[in-house]
């Protein structure tokens, strides 16, 4: 397994892209931004993208979504619950300053327990709504690997403040979703570094 996580735009979103050495085939989870690097990385490892996941619906996030699937013909998955983030996303931009990027409903809305990756490196989607309606994270058994978004960090959670957050419905959806997981389990957040849910089951303080 071809496994790159790497920083992308001004809030430093977590873009994830994820191969297969064998059939040369990958995903891109959360192409906020920079889609050159995110070009320039596919073409070194020779892969050719099969899917664009994206995690819940904020710019930083979906912002170069449109353009890597422009380039790719990569379909884009996001849950149906995240569309009215796509419909505020001049306001997104206005909030952070930042360029309003093109944006387009997704092919194929991201729904709770839908199976996506590569047939080798299968992911099961976990909808877990509180940092918005729409968030889902991306659960790979075999490898133990969570791609979490914006739903847990190391040490933290996402931030509930902005349209469509709700601080009970976070907490629940980690508690019931993702403390439920194995201790072993490597989580990438949509943010920052990586850990474990063991981790932050045991010293999470939000928690």
């Amino acid at each position: 397994m071809i496994l790159e996580t790497f920083p992308v735009g001004m809030l430093r979103c977590n873009c994830t892209i994820l191969g297969d050495e064998t059939t040369r085939e990958a995903i891109v989870v959360d192409p906020g931004e920079n889609v050159s690097e995110i070009l320039t990385h596919l073409a070194a490892h020779k892969l050719t993208l099969k899917q664009i996941i994206i995690t819940h619906g904020h710019i930083d996030h979906v912002g170069g979504a449109v353009r890597l699937k422009r380039v790719t013909g990569a379909p884009i998955f996001l849950n149906q619950y995240d569309l009215p983030q796509l419909a505020i996303m001049e306001w997104q931009a206005e909030f952070l300053s930042v360029p309003l990027p093109e944006v387009a409903p997704p092919d194929v809305s991201a729904d709770d327990g839908a199976k996506l990756g590569l047939p080798n490196f299968p992911a099961e989607v976990l909808h877990t709504p509180g940092h918005t309606e729409g968030s889902i994270c991306l659960y790979f058994a075999p490898q133990q690997l969570l791609i979490a978004g914006d739903t847990l960090f190391a040490g933290s959670i996402g931030r509930t403040d902005l349209p469509g957050g709700d601080g009970r419905k976070i907490l629940r959806s980690i508690r019931e979703r993702l403390l439920t997981l194995p201790d072993p389990v490597i989580v990438i957040p949509g943010h920052g570094e990586k850990t474990t849910i063991g981790e932050e089951r045991n010293g999470n303080p939000f928690l």
